[in-house]
C-alpha cells in the first residue's frame, strides 16, 4: 500500500525570519498560505504554486552547478523557482531585493536558467520552462 501525497512543503529554519519573509514573499511573490505570530514561535507558509521532488547523485549536482555557474558551489539543498518573466528581469528582481548573483542568466540544455544566493544562504535556480507543466 502506497501513501497519498497532497501537498510537498519544503521547511526552512531561519535566524531572520523577517527578513527572508520579506524576500521571499515581497520580492519573490511567493503569496502568504497561513501567518502565525505566538508565544511558542513565528512562522508563515509561503504558496509557491505546483511543488515537486528532485532527487539527484553528487555526480548530477556538480553537472548542474558545471552548467549554471562553471564550478561544484551548491550544498544539499537548493530551490528551483519556474518564473513566468524573463530570466534576466526575475534575477534582476531578486537581487534588487537582496539576494546575491552566484551566477548571471544562461542557457542550460533543459531552460534558460540563472542562480541566485537569497539572504539566508540558500542558492536558488531560476528557470523558464517545466517538463511538468506550461
Amino acid at each position: 500500500m502506497k501513501t497519498t501525497v497532497k501537498e510537498l512543503r519544503l521547511i526552512l529554519t531561519v535566524e531572520n525570519l523577517d527578513e527572508l519573509i520579506n524576500f521571499y514573499r515581497d520580492t519573490v511573490g511567493l503569496e502568504t498560505s497561513k501567518e502565525w505570530h505566538e508565544e511558542a514561535g513565528n512562522g508563515i507558509i509561503l504558496d509557491a504554486g505546483l511543488a515537486s521532488l528532485e532527487l539527484i547523485d553528487a555526480k548530477h549536482a556538480a553537472r548542474i552547478d558545471q552548467i549554471e555557474v562553471g564550478e561544484r558551489v551548491s550544498g544539499p539543498v537548493r530551490i528551483a523557482l519556474r518564473v513566468t518573466e524573463p530570466i534576466t528581469s526575475a534575477t534582476a528582481t531578486l537581487i534588487e531585493g537582496g539576494a546575491s548573483s552566484v551566477a548571471p542568466p544562461t542557457t542550460a540544455p533543459w531552460s534558460e536558467v540563472s542562480r541566485v544566493q537569497a539572504p539566508d544562504g540558500m542558492q536558488i535556480t531560476l528557470f523558464a520552462t517545466s517538463t511538468l507543466v506550461d
